[in-house]
């Protein structure tokens, strides 16, 4: 090792570590929503005869958050390409905690009645439009400081900060349900687990201001300086250069994101109301394979930059395909470990595609635009995959009362994926400062 490599990889490793724990606050602000959203908030702000039908409406409100989130993403995107990276990641964590912070203190459906459920989808929104800046300006701020060589392991870490957030805020709701009675959890308990935000906000922010801003975004601007250029609103340049790589990105993110949901939140729901199991079975299995599903995706990662992007993906894309139709019928012995393993071996398929993606995805656009692009790509698919996957997957289990359903919707909507992903080309070899628009 050279001794001026040595810094680069201690630079890199601190950006990172920024990106991992900032990164791990804003989801498990965002998922402790979904996780709440299956287990109490039908009770305490959808109150309604049918506990199915108070759980839709549950998560009517939680899509309400991934509606927000191309808006989110926009906004940020346009800033984080004009003034940088760094600054639109801060704003952004404060946002999300301050929103999940006000949660845990709202007032309940029997105590102002209608009022509850709109400030609920009021903080919801807000959620989604911080988390659809966070997620460009994490993935980007650690792609644009590696080398080229581990780009996909690097820029992997933020995305495993998404199971790792998932993790502690299943964890916390899964020690808060085993230390207290129903009664107790419904009447307070959850809140804990919100209020918990305010602490960790002030730990991400500690760790993510010490960061530096990205040197590729800084070599971009001072060229775009020198020369004088009128900087056009980035959004425009995507849409006029870059419809390829937008539709692109939709379409590799479409069942990652289904898939996801469909694992993380509506499994909930269909252990705890469908399957009459005690909540702690779903949280305990959920948090078991969130952990292993977090040391998955750096080791995809890794792998997309020995053998590609694409490879890796299309292999997580058909895994998970095919192992949608197994999953129900694990989950239907109602034993905890098969339940668990079949959760594990969906996420550890799911992290096959979320590993590369962000490499993948920050590989598609030029550097003046990458924010816009990548955020835009990532955040549109959101709207129709992971906002609509637990109320689609809700929806059927109520209609058809069976699983098949459900496998067959989580199928085709890998099939959506395979297509985008087999049609892109491979993007592990190119170089983050050039232009790769067509």
């Amino acid at each position: 090792m050279t001794t001026e490599s040595a810094p680069a990889r201690s630079s890199t490793a601190r950006v990172v570590l920024a990106s991992l724990v900032g990164t791990t606050v804003e989801w498990y602000d965002f998922f402790l929503y979904g996780s709440a959203a299956a287990l109490v908030f039908n009770q305490l702000f959808f109150p309604a005869g049918d506990p199915l039908m108070g759980t839709l409406l549950a998560f009517i409100t939680y899509a309400v958050g991934f509606i927000a989130r191309p808006l989110g993403g926009l906004v940020f995107g346009h800033y984080g390409d004009r003034i940088g990276r760094k600054k639109l990641l801060v704003v952004s964590l404060v946002m999300m905690g301050g929103a999940t912070f006000a949660i845990g203190l709202l007032p309940t459906y029997q105590s102002v009645g209608v009022l509850a459920p709109l400030l609920l989808t009021a903080l919801r929104l807000i959620q989604g439009f911080a988390i659809g800046g966070e997620w460009g300006g994490a993935v980007l701020i650690v792609s644009e400081h590696g080398s080229s060589e581990r780009r996909g392991f690097w820029a992997s870490w933020p995305q495993a900060g998404v199971p790792l957030g998932n993790v502690f805020g299943t964890a916390v709701l899964a020690v808060l349900a085993a230390v207290q009675s129903d009664e107790a959890f419904l009447a307070w308990g959850w809140r804990v687990a919100f209020l918990l935000s305010g602490v960790l906000v002030l730990i991400g922010l500690w760790v993510r201001l010490a960061v530096a801003e990205s040197p590729v975004f800084l070599e971009a601007q001072r060229k775009a300086e020198e020369a004088g250029t009128e900087q056009k609103p980035p959004i425009l340049e995507v849409l006029r250069r870059y419809r390829g790589e937008v539709l692109t990105a939709m379409g590799a993110r479409f069942a990652e994101n289904v898939v996801y949901y469909v694992l993380t939140s509506f499994v909930l729901t269909y252990v705890v109301t469908f399957l009459d199991l005690p909540r702690g079975v779903a949280l305990n299995a959920a948090l078991i394979a969130s952990v292993l599903h977090f040391i998955s995706i750096p080791i995809w990662g890794a792998l997309s930059d020995r053998f590609g992007r694409r490879p890796i993906y299309l292999l997580g894309t058909l895994g998970t395909g095919v192992w949608a139709f197994f999953f129900f019928t694990m989950l239907d012995t109602k034993s905890f470990w098969v339940i668990t393993f079949a959760t594990t071996v969906g996420l550890v398929f799911h992290g096959a595609m979320y590993g590369p993606q962000a490499a993948f995805f920050a590989e598609l656009f030029g550097t003046r635009v990458r924010y816009s692009g990548a955020s835009i790509g990532y955040q549109l698919a959101s709207i129709v995959a992971g906002s609509l996957a637990p109320i689609i997957a809700t929806a059927l289990l109520a209609a058809f009362d069976s699983s098949l359903p459900i496998s067959i919707y989580v199928a085709l909507c890998s099939v959506v994926t395979l297509y985008a992903v087999f049609r892109a080309p491979e993007t592990r070899e190119r170089d983050l400062a050039a232009d790769h628009a067509v």
